[in-house]
Formats: C-alpha cells, sequence, structure tokens
C-alpha cells in the first residue's frame, strides 16, 4: 500500500502544480443609468358619443372637387326615418359607386340610422347627425362601386340647415 502512495504522490504533486491561480473578483459593476424612457401616453379622454336625436334633412348635394371626385346625392329622411335615397359618387374616371334605397331596407333609427342591402352581402348605409353636419356614410359595400375604386369612395356630407353640400375645410 505504501508503494501504491508513493506512486500517487508524483501525479499529485504534478496536478497541484498544474492549478490554475483565478485572480480575486472584480467589485461589482456600478449601475449603469437607464436610458430614458418615453412618457407614459397621456390617459386622452374618449369622445363622448353623439347624443341621438331625431334626424329631419330633405338633403341634396351635387358637387365636383378638383381632383375629380365628383357626388349626387339626394336623401329624404323624417323623423330618423329614410323616405328615398340616391347617391352616386364618382373617384375621377376610374369609376363610380352607386346607393339606391330600393336595394336596401333600413334596420336601426338610433343612434344612428342604419340601412343594409337586401342582397344579403353585409353593405350597409349609415346616417348620423353632429352639430356641423349630416353624415351618408358606407361600409362593406365593393360590389355597389366599380373594381379597385372602394378605397377612395368617400362619404357624403350635408349641411343639416340647408340640406346642400356640407363644406369639408
Amino acid at each position: 500500500m505504501k508503494k501504491k502512495r508513493l506512486l500517487l504522490w508524483p501525479l499529485a504533486a504534478a496536478l497541484a502544480a498544474c492549478t490554475v491561480t483565478l485572480p480575486p473578483p472584480s467589485p461589482p459593476a456600478a449601475r449603469v443609468p437607464e436610458t430614458k424612457k418615453a412618457p407614459a401616453p397621456v390617459a386622452r379622454e374618449r369622445p363622448t358619443p353623439i347624443p341621438p336625436h331625431d334626424i329631419d334633412i330633405a338633403a341634396d348635394c351635387q358637387r365636383t372637387e378638383e381632383d375629380g371626385f365628383r357626388e349626387d346625392a339626394h336623401m329624404r329622411v323624417a323623423s330618423n326615418d329614410v323616405r328615398s335615397l340616391s347617391w352616386k359618387l364618382w373617384v375621377g374616371r376610374h369609376g363610380s359607386c352607386h346607393f339606391d334605397l330600393t336595394e336596401f331596407r333600413q334596420v336601426r333609427k338610433t343612434p344612428h340610422i342604419e340601412l343594409q342591402a337586401i342582397d344579403g352581402s353585409g353593405c350597409t348605409l349609415m346616417v348620423w347627425q353632429d352639430p356641423r353636419r349630416v353624415t351618408l356614410a358606407h361600409a362593406h359595400c365593393e360590389q355597389h362601386c366599380t373594381p379597385g375604386i372602394y378605397e377612395q369612395a368617400w362619404p357624403v356630407l350635408f349641411d343639416p340647415r340647408s340640406g346642400t353640400c356640407a363644406q369639408i375645410r
């Protein structure tokens, strides 16, 4: 047994000589200041909904804009009941959209007027009034327009006092 220990002794000594001594740990790194964060967004108040009230208007708007956009809209509404509607708009020379009351049925009177296409396509016309204008807008009505122009087909705005085209500026 003594012989085995003697044989292991040089091996242990050689291993001890090969030991790597590590430098002492460096002091903790100084805290890096955080970069400035963007200020928290200011809580915005949600716009208040337009209070529902009866819309009574005999509206006619024929207008041609400098960019070639043109509209010809006629609408009669009495106590939020749409009595007549014919609306055609042109997007320059690229195409047009057309809406007629005979192709729709009224499904809502408040808080805004809503008309659904009777063909089941999902096309919806909406009418609402704020203090400055009465708006006639459309949603999901691509099939009522020339292909490729629907994204440029804007709502028509009427002056609630005169029934003519509202000023957009």
